[in-house]
Protein backbone atom coordinates (compact mmCIF):
# COMPACT_ATOMS: atom_id res chain seq x y z
CA UNK A 1 0.00 0.00 0.00
CA UNK A 2 1.03 3.19 -0.95
CA UNK A 3 0.85 6.28 1.22
CA UNK A 4 1.43 9.94 1.08
CA UNK A 5 2.65 11.20 4.69
CA UNK A 6 3.29 14.39 5.65
CA UNK A 7 6.90 15.22 5.92
CA UNK A 8 7.86 16.41 9.84
CA UNK A 9 10.13 18.84 10.05
CA UNK A 10 12.89 15.87 11.69
CA UNK A 11 12.77 14.25 8.37
CA UNK A 12 13.72 16.94 6.36
CA UNK A 13 17.65 15.91 6.43
CA UNK A 14 16.75 11.83 5.30
CA UNK A 15 14.67 13.41 2.62
CA UNK A 16 17.13 15.67 0.63
CA UNK A 17 19.64 12.72 1.05
CA UNK A 18 17.11 10.37 -0.18
CA UNK A 19 16.47 12.97 -2.44
CA UNK A 20 19.87 13.72 -3.87
CA UNK A 21 20.96 10.17 -4.34
CA UNK A 22 18.28 10.10 -6.53
CA UNK A 23 18.66 12.70 -8.67
CA UNK A 24 22.82 11.75 -9.08
CA UNK A 25 22.08 8.00 -10.36
CA UNK A 26 20.14 9.68 -13.45
CA UNK A 27 23.45 12.05 -13.42
CA UNK A 28 25.90 9.46 -12.98
CA UNK A 29 24.36 7.23 -15.91
CA UNK A 30 24.54 10.16 -18.61
CA UNK A 31 27.81 12.18 -17.34
CA UNK A 32 29.92 9.96 -15.42
CA UNK A 33 30.67 9.93 -11.61
CA UNK A 34 30.80 13.69 -10.22
CA UNK A 35 32.15 15.65 -7.75
CA UNK A 36 29.44 18.09 -6.87
CA UNK A 37 26.48 17.19 -5.84
CA UNK A 38 23.68 16.94 -8.86
CA UNK A 39 20.99 19.23 -6.91
CA UNK A 40 21.84 21.22 -4.37
CA UNK A 41 20.82 21.02 -0.29
CA UNK A 42 20.09 24.89 -0.89
CA UNK A 43 17.71 24.03 -3.96
CA UNK A 44 15.86 21.49 -1.83
CA UNK A 45 15.79 23.10 0.82
CA UNK A 46 14.78 26.13 -1.11
CA UNK A 47 11.59 24.44 -2.39
CA UNK A 48 10.41 23.08 0.92
CA UNK A 49 10.82 26.51 2.39
CA UNK A 50 8.74 28.74 0.71
CA UNK A 51 5.23 29.67 1.86
CA UNK A 52 3.44 27.68 -0.63
CA UNK A 53 5.08 24.19 -0.13
CA UNK A 54 3.76 21.06 0.80
CA UNK A 55 5.75 18.26 1.30
CA UNK A 56 5.64 14.44 1.66
CA UNK A 57 7.63 11.06 1.89
CA UNK A 58 6.00 8.46 -0.35
CA UNK A 59 5.64 5.51 2.04
CA UNK A 60 5.12 1.74 0.55
CA UNK A 61 4.01 -0.50 2.88
CA UNK A 62 5.51 1.59 6.18
CA UNK A 63 8.84 1.98 4.40
CA UNK A 64 9.70 5.29 2.48
CA UNK A 65 10.77 4.90 -0.77
CA UNK A 66 10.68 8.72 -2.01
CA UNK A 67 9.16 11.97 -1.81
CA UNK A 68 6.77 14.67 -3.14
CA UNK A 69 6.97 18.73 -2.89
CA UNK A 70 4.62 20.81 -4.49
CA UNK A 71 3.85 24.40 -4.46
CA UNK A 72 0.16 25.11 -4.49
CA UNK A 73 -1.21 28.38 -5.27
CA UNK A 74 -5.07 28.43 -4.20
CA UNK A 75 -6.13 31.81 -5.80
CA UNK A 76 -4.56 30.71 -9.00
CA UNK A 77 -5.36 27.25 -9.04
CA UNK A 78 -1.89 27.19 -11.30
CA UNK A 79 0.19 24.70 -8.63
CA UNK A 80 3.59 23.13 -9.54
CA UNK A 81 5.06 19.98 -8.50
CA UNK A 82 8.88 21.00 -8.04
CA UNK A 83 10.34 17.29 -6.52
CA UNK A 84 9.12 14.03 -7.07
CA UNK A 85 11.73 10.95 -6.65
CA UNK A 86 11.12 7.20 -5.79
CA UNK A 87 14.57 5.38 -4.45
CA UNK A 88 16.24 4.31 -7.82
CA UNK A 89 16.62 0.66 -6.39
CA UNK A 90 12.86 0.24 -6.87
CA UNK A 91 11.86 2.14 -10.04
CA UNK A 92 9.21 0.94 -12.46
CA UNK A 93 6.82 -0.38 -9.92
CA UNK A 94 4.31 2.23 -10.39
CA UNK A 95 5.26 3.86 -7.17
CA UNK A 96 5.90 7.42 -8.70
CA UNK A 97 2.99 7.15 -10.60
CA UNK A 98 0.77 6.19 -8.14
CA UNK A 99 2.30 8.76 -5.94
CA UNK A 100 1.04 11.18 -8.76
CA UNK A 101 -2.21 10.60 -8.97
CA UNK A 102 -2.45 10.82 -4.93
CA UNK A 103 -1.26 14.55 -5.11
CA UNK A 104 -3.89 15.20 -8.40
CA UNK A 105 -6.67 13.79 -5.81
CA UNK A 106 -5.15 15.39 -2.81
CA UNK A 107 -5.34 18.64 -4.93
CA UNK A 108 -9.04 18.76 -6.78
CA UNK A 109 -9.10 22.44 -7.11
CA UNK A 110 -5.62 22.73 -9.51
CA UNK A 111 -6.60 24.26 -13.43
CA UNK A 112 -2.60 23.82 -14.12
CA UNK A 113 0.06 21.51 -12.97
CA UNK A 114 3.13 22.47 -14.32
CA UNK A 115 7.40 21.02 -13.23
CA UNK A 116 10.18 20.94 -15.37
CA UNK A 117 12.95 18.01 -15.89
CA UNK A 118 16.36 17.89 -17.81
CA UNK A 119 16.88 16.98 -21.24
CA UNK A 120 18.67 13.27 -20.56
CA UNK A 121 16.15 12.59 -17.98
CA UNK A 122 14.62 10.61 -20.87
CA UNK A 123 12.57 8.22 -17.99
CA UNK A 124 11.39 11.80 -16.63
CA UNK A 125 9.83 12.73 -19.83
CA UNK A 126 8.00 9.52 -20.43
CA UNK A 127 6.92 9.51 -17.39
CA UNK A 128 5.46 13.14 -17.32
CA UNK A 129 4.54 13.25 -20.83
CA UNK A 130 3.06 9.24 -21.69
CA UNK A 131 2.07 8.16 -18.66
CA UNK A 132 1.03 11.20 -15.89
CA UNK A 133 -0.23 13.27 -19.20
CA UNK A 134 1.89 16.51 -18.89
CA UNK A 135 2.89 18.37 -22.10
CA UNK A 136 6.07 20.05 -22.96
CA UNK A 137 5.29 23.69 -23.02
CA UNK A 138 8.69 25.07 -23.66
CA UNK A 139 12.50 23.60 -24.09
CA UNK A 140 15.03 26.19 -22.13
CA UNK A 141 19.13 26.64 -23.69
CA UNK A 142 21.13 28.97 -24.24
CA UNK A 143 19.57 30.99 -26.65
CA UNK A 144 16.39 30.55 -24.18
CA UNK A 145 17.57 30.06 -20.64
CA UNK A 146 15.42 29.39 -17.75
CA UNK A 147 14.44 32.55 -15.69
CA UNK A 148 15.70 30.02 -12.58
CA UNK A 149 18.00 27.93 -13.87
CA UNK A 150 19.63 25.00 -12.20
CA UNK A 151 22.85 24.55 -11.36
CA UNK A 152 23.22 20.55 -12.80
CA UNK A 153 24.87 19.23 -14.91
CA UNK A 154 22.67 19.61 -18.11
CA UNK A 155 21.46 22.74 -16.94
CA UNK A 156 21.01 25.18 -19.52
CA UNK A 157 18.87 22.16 -21.25
CA UNK A 158 16.00 22.08 -19.53
CA UNK A 159 12.09 20.82 -20.50
CA UNK A 160 8.83 22.41 -18.72
CA UNK A 161 5.75 21.02 -18.50
CA UNK A 162 2.47 21.77 -18.15
CA UNK A 163 -0.93 19.78 -17.35
CA UNK A 164 -4.50 21.47 -17.86
CA UNK A 165 -6.88 20.16 -15.48
CA UNK A 166 -10.65 19.40 -16.28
Amino acid sequence: MIELIPLSYNGREMFIQRNQAAFMKAVIEKFGPQTEEVISREDILSSLNTETAESFNIVLDGKIVGGVVVQIDKDTGHNSLDLLFVDPEIHGKNIGYTAWKMIEKKYPETMIWETHTPYFETRNIHFYVNKCGFHIVEFYNPKHPDPHQVNTPGGEFFFRFEKRMK
